[in-house]
């Protein structure tokens, strides 16, 4: 764990780093306000005004994000946390992120960050290449844009990839996925990898518990799955999570419903997590998931043809193994016991392609 007092930056020089950027995703109205085209709310700001986020603001006839270079805590975790279970399996990653949020989750796990509101005193400056310099001393392979969702300073999220990457460290988006089509492409052309939330699969749900829109997020996963490229023109890795909430998301024809259009728009091959929910926030009335909802959706998702799905939030040995696809073999590839990786029998080939080691199957995921 890196607390606020090891990672100190030298700040004596540090410009308003937010104001300075350069502005995106945003037009002007005829009125004198601007409209933030960052996410599908469309915030419209007269100067001085936040957008729901309260993170982003118009000053002086431009929107910009206020936490840019202000971080509000770091700490090294393993990759299997943001869950990502097939790109770089027990590689660490330093995971940070700021203030503030374009989603209004009830059950919100992190609200003490994303709901903050005194953000400029919970911060500390954390410049893009501070943060790759700090990632490359600690020697972790990756950096995630995690806690509160990174779509809300994406500018500060962009350029920190961008510095990750002149360093041979990959960035890391876990998001809700709440975002304009005419901000993916530069969004996700900044990252190698994204976990990306399905947070239930009826509009009903979304409108109600999240404040948001089911068929924007289903946009930007299908964007991120089959056209979203890194520099190099690989695709960029995405893996997504589903939190069930008993009575609101974990019933049968909403798991076989959303199952059937991952595989249908993915593929087979994105991984998919169940994640349990624990009481959080405006939602404290509502129980636990019992493990055996996730053995139940974990198998409606392996029935829709789903190769690669997950139990989380719980210790599922067993929900938590990676199988081999290849239904003559099933054979135990990875084993872990929550994000503890017991056995890793992937085998790397010469070309980075990992394989099953009892019958040569291709594994989809970033192996080394």
């Amino acid at each position: 764990m890196i607390d606020q007092t090891t990672v100190a930056y030298d700040a004596h020089d540090q410009t308003d780093a937010g104001h300075d950027a350069a502005p995106r995703w945003q037009h002007a109205l005829p009125d004198g306000r601007v409209q933030c085209d960052l996410c599908p709310r469309g915030c419209r700001l007269a100067d001085g005004q936040r957008g729901f986020c309260f993170v982003r603001s118009n000053h002086g006839g431009r929107i910009v994000c206020d936490t840019y270079g202000r971080s509000s805590g770091f700490a090294i975790d393993p990759v299997e946390k943001k869950p990502l279970n097939h790109f770089l399996p027990g590689s660490r990653v330093l995971s940070f992120g700021t203030a503030g949020c374009n989603s209004g989750c009830r059950f919100c796990q992190n609200w003490d960050i994303s709901k903050a509101r005194d953000w400029d005193r919970l911060g500390v400056e954390a410049p893009p290449d501070k943060i790759a310099d700090v990632a490359g001393d600690y020697g972790v392979e990756s950096v995630a844009f995690t806690y509160n969702d990174p779509i809300v300073f994406a500018e500060y999220a962009i350029d920190t990839a961008r510095a990750c990457r002149a360093r041979g460290i990959h960035p890391i988006a876990v998001t809700a996925g709440y975002m304009s089509a005419c901000a993916r492409p530069e969004f996700y052309g900044a990252m190698d990898a994204a976990n990306i939330d399905l947070k239930g699969f009826t509009e009903d749900f979304y409108r109600k518990v999240t404040g948001t829109h089911l068929q924007d997020v289903l946009d930007t996963i299908d964007y991120a799955v089959n056209e979203a490229r890194t520099p190099s023109g690989d695709h960029v890795w995405v893996e997504l999570t589903t939190l069930l909430i008993p009575g609101l998301n974990d019933d049968d024809a909403q798991l076989h419903a959303e199952c059937a259009w991952i595989r249908e728009h993915c593929g087979p091959d994105v991984p998919l997590h169940f994640s349990a929910f624990h009481p959080a926030w405006r939602m404290l009335d509502v129980p636990p998931t019992p493990p055996e909802t996730l053995t139940r959706a974990r198998r409606i998702a392996m029935g829709e043809g789903l190769r690669y799905v997950y139990t989380g939030n719980v210790h599922d040995i067993e929900g938590d193994t990676t199988l081999c696809p290849n239904p003559e073999c099933r054979a135990a590839l990875i084993r872990r016991d929550w994000y503890r990786i017991l056995e890793n029998r992937v085998r790397v080939d010469a070309d980075g392609i990992g394989r099953c080691p009892d019958c040569n199957t291709p594994i989809a995921g970033l192996w080394q």
